[in-house]
């Protein structure tokens, strides 16, 4: 299976590790971002160690309401208050720090203007799921409308052998948060998982290229694209990816944030999914057939994206549907979709009352 190693991906690498090694000690204490309620209450909230909430609200005057919000303000100074506070709790944590275990964790994102899903962006899953073919296979012969790419919207690179990207939109309503419950609605039985990345837009971003696409990315979070496997009897249309994605509980996202300058390479990280305590995906975020930085130029050709929107980044292989026998969500699992360095979103599995 070919490779693809992106040259931003490369400069970023190499701007990491300069910067650890000018400042020594003093690198960046990371840390994320969620949406938090306690009691009545909900506020932005930076966590440290997934353990340790600090209330911005509280913090540091005039930090807007929500995540969504302080994406769009974000700037240098901001982001250099929030690297002070950050180092400051670690060396001396104060009294009205929280444990997150104390709170309930909201969605850190609830209104994106839009939430792009790729479909099929892992060679392993297409080959499992059967929908197209192998890189071999389409490295020997690419199919001539393949070829074309997506004029006005896809530039298709000299030698580049992999299918187009494709994008479908999940439904806002479909948000729930971690530990927050998957339903299984009446009568469908076929209801999959799929572990991804999500890609969170930091600016305004319009017909970006690839090789500066991550100046546009904020950071990054998790989602469990849920998935109907059952379509509809009728055919129509061929799939339909309304009925398929879109059910209320269907994207259930977080539980943080995580800027952006915490992942040098989000080309590189582990994708763990566990249905029960049995891992059933098993991969690579290096794996994806287009990169971050290819969704993001993909993207911004098609329509204006703003920050808040989220663009998630597509399932490896390891789907319930694509066994030699189907496995599916049913009433009483445990869900849990973990990604290096971003974090681990947990969500039970209950039938619809």
């Amino acid at each position: 299976m070919r490779r693809f190693v992106h040259p931003v991906l490369l400069a970023l690498t190499l701007a990491t590790v300069t910067t650890l090694v000018t400042q020594g000690a003093q690198a960046p204490t990371p840390y994320k971002l969620g949406m938090f309620q306690q009691g009545t209450r909900t506020f932005l909230g930076m966590v440290l160690n997934d353990e340790m909430v600090i209330d911005l609200n509280r913090t540091i005057g005039g930090t807007p309401a929500t995540l969504e919000g302080l994406i769009a303000q974000w700037s240098e100074p901001t982001a250099a208050r929030f690297a002070s506070v950050a180092a400051d709790t670690v060396a001396n944590p104060p009294a009205s720090a929280m444990k997150v275990s104390a709170l309930t964790v909201l969605p850190p994102i609830t209104q994106p203007r839009v939430l792009l899903s790729t479909a099929v962006n892992y060679q392993e899953h297409a080959m499992e799921m059967r929908s197209e073919r192998t890189t071999a296979e389409s490295a020997a012969a690419v199919d001539p409308k393949v070829a074309q790419g997506i004029p006005g919207y896809w530039e298709r690179r000299p030698g580049d052998p992999r299918q187009n990207p494709y994008f479908f939109v999940k439904a806002n309503s479909a948000i729930t948060a971690h530990h927050s419950p998957i339903v299984l609605p009446k009568g469908r039985d076929r209801i999959d998982w799929e572990c991804e990345m999500n890609i969170v837009i930091g600016r305004t971003a319009k017909r970006v290229t690839r090789d500066r696409a991550a100046e546009y990315i904020f950071g990054y979070t998790l989602m469990n694209d849920v998935s109907d496997r059952g379509g509809r009897a009728d055919g129509r249309h061929g799939s339909d990816w309304q009925l398929g994605k879109s059910h209320d509980t269907f994207a259930p996202l977080g539980p943080f944030v995580v800027p952006r300058q915490f992942v040098p390479n989000p080309q590189s990280l582990k994708v763990t999914f566990t249905l029960n305590d049995t891992v059933m995906q098993d991969s690579n975020t290096d794996r994806m057939t287009h990169t971050v930085f290819e969704l993001v130029e993909y993207a911004s050709h098609m329509m204006t994206l703003h920050p808040g929107d989220l663009i998630s980044t597509g399932s490896p292989a390891g789907v319930g549907t694509a066994r030699a026998t189907p496995v599916y969500f049913k009433a009483g699992d445990r869900s849990t979709c973990t990604i290096q360095s971003i974090g681990t979103l947990r969500n039970p599995v209950v039938a619809e009352p």
